[in-house]
C-alpha cells in the first residue's frame, strides 16, 4: 500500500511537472517558462483558417505549446525590438495594411494599427512601445504629398505622427532610436529625428532646409539600405541595380551628417556586419557572371567583403541572384545569403539534375560558397548563439539547417528538414536566445 501511495505522488508530481513546464499561466502574467521561443508567421488563404504568429521550441524544432497569436489572414514580414519584448507582425492581405504588436513575455497581443498602405520595412528602435513604418504610397487628407514614415503608438494602436517624404520605402534606426535613416529611390538619405516631429503631420523633410526634425543628406547613388554602428551608418547604393551610376558602401559620419568615404562595389542592396568585416550582397547587371560555379544559371549575384579598417574592397564572390534582402550569419561562421525573384533551377520537390534557388550559403571560415538545392524566395533567416542550426523561410516553407554540414537538418523531429507549419512562412524571428 505504501508503494503505491508513493507511486501515485511521484506520477501526481511529475504531471504537475509537466505542466509547468509546457504552459503559460496567464493569470500569474510572469511570462511564459519556455525560453527557447521562436515565432513564424503564418499566412494562409483559407476561408476557414486566419493568419497566426505561431510559437516554435528552438531548443528540438518543434511547434511549442503556447497559443499562437492572431495577426490577420497574411502575415508576413516582421520586425522586433533590441530588448526583444516587442515584436511587429505586418498582415499584407488586400484592403488590411495593419501591424499587429505582440508583447513577447505575455505573449499576447497589445494592439493594432491600420497603414494607409503596404510596408516592406519596419523598426522597433528601444524597449517603448513605438515603431515606425515606411509607407511608400502614404496620403493624408489635406496634403499633396505621397510617401511617409508612420510613427506608430504600440500601446492603443495609433498613428502619432506621418512624417512625410515622397515614396519612402526603408526605415531603419540607430542605436538609440533618437534618429531614423529612410530611404526613398532618390540619391539621398533622410535622417530623422522623430521625437521632435509635431502630430499629426511633418513636411519637415519636404522642404529641402535642414531642421530640428529633418536633414536630407545628399552625396549618394540610389541608397537603398545601411546598418548603423555607433556613430557611423554604412549606407549602401544600389548604382545600377537601381538605375543608377556606381554601388558601393557610403561611410556616413552621424554626427556631421557628412560622407567620409565611399567604397566602389559591383553591386549592394544589403548586408551583415561582423566586427570589422562588412558584407555586401546585390546583383550587378553588368558583372553578373557565374565564375567559379558550375550551374545552368546565366546570372549571378556578387557578395562583396569589405575591410573596414582599411575601407577596402578584398574580395568578390559569385552567388545567387535576385534582390537581395536577408543576410544572416551562424554562431560558427556560415554567413546565409536570401534574395527573391531569383533564377530558380530544378524542383525541389521532383529533384533531376541541378537545383538551385535564392539561398546562398558563405563559409566565412573556408572562403567556399554553398549553393543549397532548395527553390524559392528567401524571406526569413534567423541564427542561434548556442546551436549551430539557422532557421531559413524559403518558398513559404520553414526549413532548419544544419550549419556544420550546410544542409537540412533530419532527425526525429525533423524528418523532412522541415518544421510542419501550416500556411505560408513568411518570416522568422527568435525572441529568447539559448
Amino acid at each position: 500500500m505504501k508503494k503505491r501511495i508513493l507511486l501515485l505522488a511521484a506520477l501526481l508530481w511529475s504531471g504537475l511537472h509537466l505542466i509547468s513546464c509546457n504552459s503559460y499561466n496567464s493569470s500569474n502574467n510572469k511570462g511564459p517558462t519556455l525560453h527557447t521561443r521562436v515565432l513564424a508567421s503564418q499566412g494562409v488563404s483559407s476561408a476557414t483558417l486566419f493568419g497566426d504568429l505561431v510559437f516554435i521550441d528552438g531548443a528540438n524544432d518543434t511547434l511549442a505549446r503556447i497559443s499562437p497569436v492572431s495577426a490577420g489572414s497574411s502575415p508576413g514580414l516582421m520586425a522586433i525590438s533590441p530588448t526583444r519584448n516587442t515584436l511587429l507582425a505586418f498582415d499584407a492581405a488586400t484592403n488590411s495594411n495593419t501591424v499587429f504588436a505582440v508583447n513577447t513575455v505575455t505573449e499576447a497581443g497589445i494592439s493594432n494599427v491600420r497603414l494607409p498602405g503596404p510596408t516592406t520595412s519596419m523598426v522597433v528602435p528601444t524597449a517603448a512601445l513605438v515603431g515606425y513604418a515606411a509607407v511608400p504610397s502614404a496620403t493624408v487628407n489635406g496634403y499633396s504629398f505621397v510617401g511617409g514614415v508612420e510613427d506608430m503608438n504600440l500601446s492603443n494602436g495609433a498613428i502619432t505622427t506621418t512624417i512625410a517624404l515622397t515614396n519612402a520605402k526603408t526605415v531603419i534606426s540607430d542605436g538609440t532610436g533618437a534618429r531614423l535613416l529612410v530611404f526613398n529611390d532618390s540619391d539621398s538619405v533622410a535622417v530623422v529625428s522623430p521625437i521632435v516631429a509635431a502630430p499629426p503631420v511633418d513636411t519637415s523633410c519636404l522642404s529641402g532646409t535642414p531642421n530640428s526634425v529633418c536633414t536630407i543628406v545628399n552625396g549618394f547613388d540610389k541608397p537603398v539600405y545601411g546598418i548603423v554602428s555607433g556613430s557611423t551608418a554604412y549606407i549602401f547604393n544600389c548604382g545600377p541595380e537601381c538605375n543608377g551610376t556606381q554601388a558601393g558602401v557610403a561611410v556616413l559620419d552621424l554626427n556631421s551628417l557628412t560622407i567620409t568615404n565611399t567604397i566602389p562595389l559591383d553591386a549592394a542592396t544589403w548586408g551583415f556586419l561582423n566586427g570589422s568585416t562588412l558584407y555586401v550582397a546585390g546583383t550587378s547587371p553588368t558583372v553578373n557572371d557565374c565564375s567559379g560555379q558550375t550551374t545552368a544559371a546565366t546570372t549571378c549575384g556578387r557578395l562583396s567583403i569589405v575591410d573596414l579598417g582599411s575601407q577596402t574592397l578584398t574580395s568578390s564572390i559569385a552567388i545567387t541572384d535576385g534582390t537581395h534582402d536577408r543576410m544572416d550569419m551562424s554562431v560558427n561562421g556560415q554567413l546565409f545569403i536570401g534574395s527573391y525573384n531569383c533564377t530558380n533551377i530544378g524542383n525541389v520537390n521532383n529533384p533531376s539534375g541541378e537545383v538551385r534557388g535564392c539561398l546562398t550559403i558563405y563559409n566565412t571560415n573556408t572562403a567556399s560558397v554553398i549553393i543549397p538545392p532548395d527553390n524559392g524566395d528567401v524571406t526569413g533567416l534567423q541564427s542561434f548563439t548556442s546551436r549551430d542550426v539557422e532557421y531559413v523561410a524559403e518558398n513559404g516553407v520553414l526549413r532548419v539547417y544544419d550549419t556544420t554540414k550546410d544542409i537540412v537538418l533530419v532527425n526525429d523531429f525533423v524528418p523532412q528538414g522541415e518544421i510542419n507549419i501550416v500556411g505560408y512562412v513568411g518570416d522568422i524571428k527568435a525572441i529568447d536566445f539559448f
